[in-house]
C-alpha cells in the first residue's frame, strides 16, 4: 500500500484572545523507527473523553464554523473564568483523538514492527484523528484476522473501562456495582460482561426508553432517576445486590451523594450493620466521567465509611501492571464483535467532525449517538 508523503492531523488550540480554534493541519508523514509502525488511521470514534481536549471550557453552543474540505475551521468563544481553568493549555495545539485503528503500512526493523505489517491494528495513543499515526508496535493490537478497522475502533476506551471496573471491585473487595449513564455503548457492554459473569449490576439511566432497552438486554436492576420513586428503587436495587461500589459517568450535582445515601439505607435494613458512625461497610463512589459539569455536591449522610474520588483508565491500567492489562486486551480482540461490540449512528470525515452543526449533535452526548470519524474518506 502506498504511503502519502503528508497527511491531516486535527488540532486544538485556546488563544489568549479567548477563543477557541479547531483546525487540521498537514504533516510530514514519518518514518517508523526501530521498534514502531505507521498505521493508515481507518475509523477513530468521538468519546465523551475525547470532548476535553477537543473544546475544553469553550461555549460550544456559539461555536461557528469557516472554510471548506481540510480548510475547515471551527471557533468557539471562551470566557474569562475559561481561560482561567484552561491557563496551562493556551497557546499550545493539541493534536486530539484517543483511540482508533488502521492498517501497517510501515514498520521499522524490530521483529515486532515487522511482524504488524499489513495487519490491521487498534491504538490507543493519542492523536489518532489524523489520517496516519506512528506509534511503538507495543501499543498495538492486532484484531482477528476479518475484524476491521471500523470493528476494532473502540476496542479500548469502553471495553478496557468495564473490564477494569470488575477489577476494581475484585481488587477492593465489593461483590456488585453500580452504574450511571447506563445506556451508553459502555454501560450495555458492562452488562454484557456481568451477565456473563455472574455480577450483580444496578444500573441508573434517566428515561423510560432506556429502562426499556436494558431490560430488554436481560438487565435485572435498572432504576429510572428522572422517576419519584428513584430512592426508593435504588435503595431496594441496592439491598437486593449488597452493591458498594458505584461508577458515575455524570460526576456533578447530587447522583454520587444519592447513590450513598441509598447505600446506606440499604444497609441499615441488615441487622447488625449499623453504628452510631453510620454503616460499617466501606461504600465506595467513582467519578470517571463529566457529563454534568456542575459542581459535585455531597450531603454526607451516610455515616464515616464511604469515600468519592476519581477514577482513570490510564492510572488503573498503570497500577495493575503489563500482566493484566494483556489479559484485559486479549479477552476484547477475542469478543470483538459480541461482548465489545460498538454501534455508531454517524460515520463522517475529518472535516465534518469540524463543522459546527455536526459537532453540536455529538456533543450532546447523548445515548445512542455515537460518531465514527473515518479519517481516509
Amino acid at each position: 500500500m502506498s504511503v502519502n508523503l503528508t497527511y491531516l492531523q486535527m488540532y486544538s488550540t485556546v488563544l489568549e484572545s479567548g477563543e477557541l480554534r479547531m483546525e487540521l493541519k498537514e504533516q510530514e508523514t514519518p518514518t517508523p523507527k526501530a521498534n514502531e509502525v505507521l498505521v493508515r488511521i481507518e475509523a477513530t470514534p468521538i468519546n465523551p473523553s475525547d470532548h476535553g481536549v477537543m473544546f475544553g471550557w469553550s461555549d460550544m453552543p456559539n461555536a461557528k464554523s469557516t472554510g471548506t474540505g481540510k480548510d475547515t475551521v471551527l471557533t468557539a468563544p471562551v470566557s474569562e473564568q475559561g481561560l482561567r481553568v484552561m491557563k496551562a493549555r493556551v497557546g499550545q495545539s493539541l493534536a486530539v483523538g484517543n483511540e482508533g485503528a488502521g492498517t501497517v503500512v510501515a514498520t521499522g526493523d524490530s521483529d515486532l514492527a515487522k511482524s504488524l505489517n499489513g495487519k490491521v491494528v487498534a491504538v490507543m495513543g493519542g492523536s489518532m484523528y489524523a489520517q496516519y499515526r506512528c506509534i511503538d508496535a507495543s501499543a498495538c493490537l492486532p484484531l482477528i484476522e476479518g475484524d476491521t478497522a471500523k470493528d476494532g475502533a473502540s476496542c479500548f476506551v469502553n471495553p478496557l473501562t468495564a473490564l477494569s471496573m470488575i477489577e476494581t471491585m475484585n481488587m477492593e473487595g465489593h461483590t456488585a456495582l453500580i452504574h450511571t449513564a447506563a445506556a451508553s455503548n459502555l454501560g450495555q457492554m458492562l452488562n454484557r460482561i456481568c451477565k456473563d459473569g455472574d455480577v450483580d449490576l444496578v444500573n441508573i439511566v434517566r428515561k423510560e426508553e432506556q429502562v426499556a432497552l436494558l431490560k430488554g438486554m436481560g438487565a435485572k436492576y435498572v432504576v429510572n432517576s428522572s422517576a419519584e420513586t428513584f430512592m426508593a428503587d435504588l435503595t431496594d436495587a441496592i439491598h437486593a445486590t449488597g452493591a458498594t461500589l458505584a461508577f458515575d459517568a455524570t460526576g456533578g450535582g447530587m447522583l454520587a451523594s444519592n447513590i450513598l445515601s441509598c447505600m446506606e439505607a440499604a444497609a441499615a435494613r441488615t441487622p447488625g450493620a449499623y453504628s452510631i458512625y453510620g454503616s460499617v461497610k466501606h461504600k465506595q463512589v467513582y467519578l470517571y466521567g463529566g457529563l454534568d459539569t456542575s459542581a459535585t455536591t455531597l450531603n454526607r449522610g451516610y455515616g464515616m465509611a464511604w469515600g468519592v474520588g476519581g477514577w482513570l483508565l490510564p492510572n488503573f491500567l498503570a497500577k495493575v501492571g503489563l500482566e493484566v492489562a494483556t489479559r484485559l486486551r486479549t479477552r476484547v480482540a477475542n469478543e470483538l464483535k459480541t461482548t465489545f461490540a460498538s454501534h455508531y449512528t454517524n460515520e463522517i470525515s475529518l472535516d465534518q467532525a469540524l463543522q459546527a452543526d455536526v459537532v453540536g449533535e455529538y456533543n450532546s452526548k447523548a445515548t445512542g449517538k455515537k460518531f465514527l470519524i473515518c479519517p481516509q474518506k
